[in-house]
């Protein structure tokens, strides 16, 4: 059952990114620890191991043919992700859990509220 539910939240997040171009951590995260019962560093560092293989590649595929991807910027967006990765990590091991998960909750609530009233 674990399998077939990690399956899901993974397909689900697939479908999320490739169709609203969201983080797929938007919804792996909170799914981890809802139905997993994992802690907030435990879900960041797994869903962050999920994105080692090239993730997103086919959806960025899909977008490219129909020219709607810059490569350049991405490759820019890219390596400061990379590095930037690190320094979020370093740091986010130094919070402790209930911190790190009220951030995040933060950082989603304002996310929404951007989406929904100023589009």
């Amino acid at each position: 059952m674990q399998i077939l539910g990690l399956l899901v939240i993974g397909l689900t997040a697939g479908v999320l990114s490739g169709l609203l171009g969201i983080g797929g951590a938007t919804v792996v995260i909170p799914a981890l620890i809802f139905f997993f019962g994992l802690s907030q560093h435990l879900s960041q560092g797994t869903t962050l191991a999920m994105m080692v293989p090239p993730i997103g590649l086919l959806a960025a595929w899909q977008y490219w043919q129909r020219g709607d991807v810059k490569i350049g910027w991405a490759a820019l967006l890219c390596a400061g992700f990379f590095i930037g990765g690190l320094f979020g990590a370093i740091i986010a091991e130094h919070i402790p859990d209930l911190h790190l998960s009220k951030i995040f909750g933060v950082f989603l609530l304002i996310i929404a509220v951007r989406l929904i009233f100023w589009g």
